[in-house]
């Protein structure tokens, strides 16, 4: 069967799936099992079966439950109480206070986790009330939560890196390290946005705190420590070369389980419900990875792959040319689709051609990174918005699409120097 047939007709019946509400997990299912059928024969159940052997047992991927079990114990034992007091203190008394608790706070927890919707619903029931009390803007507010929910898929550990890593056969450890200064570089845009903002208008808020003593601020510097030890066990230890990516996440889930000891939050049904939680999630994505594996290799077989390969050499078009297109195609799609089915829908499309184009492939994955990130987030199907929504009855649907333009605007800016400058990428994995 040709494959500019087989193309259209799987990727629009996968995508049709996905529109109509099933699981991804079913969807791709659905779509390995038909396709195997109706391309190979029963036959090619043998072939379908080693796949998802083959991908379940795959030593990298255990990264995944691992740092999903690290942001289960996290959230679960009330330890990011404790982490947002301490960073409020340690805030101090500055103009605008609460956005830079927001942006602080988002980098950290970042850092901790890469539960992007875990940390804009945390945030909108738990920062939004207080902001929303004190006077601040909600629409800024609400931009500032949305953009701090986005460096969580960015800066490391994150879930979504590995998945990228292992689709794309890219060194997992240089895809999570690159994304440290894009990370911070967003943080230090958003921090330039709000007091921009705040110079071109007077906003009424009430920003009177506590002075915090010196021995109060010595205590919510201990707070914090517990959690830059899970910071260092994972990055540190990678950047070491002391650990591999599995490694350091399993010296991270220890660092978690200390730092719960330490703030005495540690219980057995906190443990229990953590590891339940983190099974059920983890054995989901799995059985997602080994659908794509089988995805992949259903799109060799008719041709697919090579034919691609062989459309985009035929051009004439500008890499920059083809790269726009690459980019646009996803930023559009996220607003509809999950992040992780269009990375499994579209990584093994784009991995063959970033050799031909001449594209580094830490550099290429970290934009795309950012890419799928801010679709989340674009209004009106980005599933962020509606996260945020769900967490909180102080916002109108209206208010958080209006919110969301300018951190869009932000990310394209970023996404836009990375382009320009790939040292800002490429430097930090270039040390390993």
């Amino acid at each position: 069967m040709d494959w500019t047939l087989v193309l259209p007709v799987g990727f629009a019946a996968l995508f049709a799936l996905f529109m109509f509400g099933v699981p991804v997990f079913v969807a791709f299912f659905l779509i390995n099992i038909v396709g195997t059928w109706v391309l190979i024969g029963t036959r090619g159940f043998g072939m379908f079966a080693n796949s998802i052997f083959e991908t379940t047992t795959s030593v990298p991927l255990v990264t995944i439950p691992l740092f999903i079990l690290l942001g289960e114990i996290l959230f679960r034992s009330g330890t990011m109480d404790v982490l947002f007091n301490a960073v409020d203190k340690l805030t101090g008394r500055v103009r605008g206070r609460q956005y830079l608790v927001v942006i602080n706070l988002s980098v950290l927890l970042g850092a901790l986790s890469g539960a992007g919707m875990a940390v804009a619903a945390m945030m909108g029931r738990s920062v939004l009330p207080i902001m929303v009390s004190r006077g601040y803007d909600k629409t800024m507010s609400s931009g500032l939560i949305l953009g701090g929910c986005s460096l969580a898929p960015i800066i490391p550990p994150s879930i979504l890196v590995i998945i990228i890593g292992t689709l794309s056969d890219t060194s997992i450890a240089a895809l999570l390290v690159a994304g440290i200064i894009p990370g911070i570089l967003l943080a230090l845009m958003f921090i330039a946005y709000v007091y921009g903002r705040l110079s071109l208008r007077r906003e009424r808020y009430d920003d009177r705190v506590d002075p915090s003593s010196l021995g109060e601020k010595g205590r919510a510097v201990l707070q914090i420590l517990p959690f830059t030890l899970i910071i260092f066990s994972v990055m540190g230890f990678i950047l070491m070369g002391i650990a591999t990516p599995t490694e350091a996440a399993a010296t991270g889930v220890g660092a978690a389980v200390l730092a719960a000891a330490f703030n005495r939050c540690l219980n057995f049904a906190m443990i229990r419900d953590s590891l339940v939680s983190a099974a059920g999630i983890s054995a989901m994505i799995l059985v997602i990875m080994a659908s794509s594996k089988m995805f992949t290799q259903l799109l060799a077989y008719t041709g697919a792959t090579r034919g691609v390969i062989e459309a985009v050499t035929a051009t004439s078009l500008d890499p920059s040319v083809m790269f726009l297109l690459m980019m646009l195609a996803p930023f559009i799609l996220c607003m509809f689709v999950d992040q992780i089915a269009l990375m499994l829908v579209v990584i093994p499309v784009y991995a063959p051609l970033l050799p031909i184009l001449g594209f580094d492939p830490v550099w290429f994955w970290t934009i795309f990174l950012l890419n799928i990130t801010v679709g989340g987030i674009t209004p009106p199907f980005g599933y962020a918005l509606f996260a945020l929504k769900g967490s909180t009855d102080l916002l109108s649907t209206a208010v958080v699409f209006r919110s969301a333009w300018p951190v869009v605007l932000i990310f394209l800016i970023a996404m836009t120097l990375l382009w320009a400058v790939p040292r800002l990428i490429t430097f930090l994995p270039s040390l390993l």
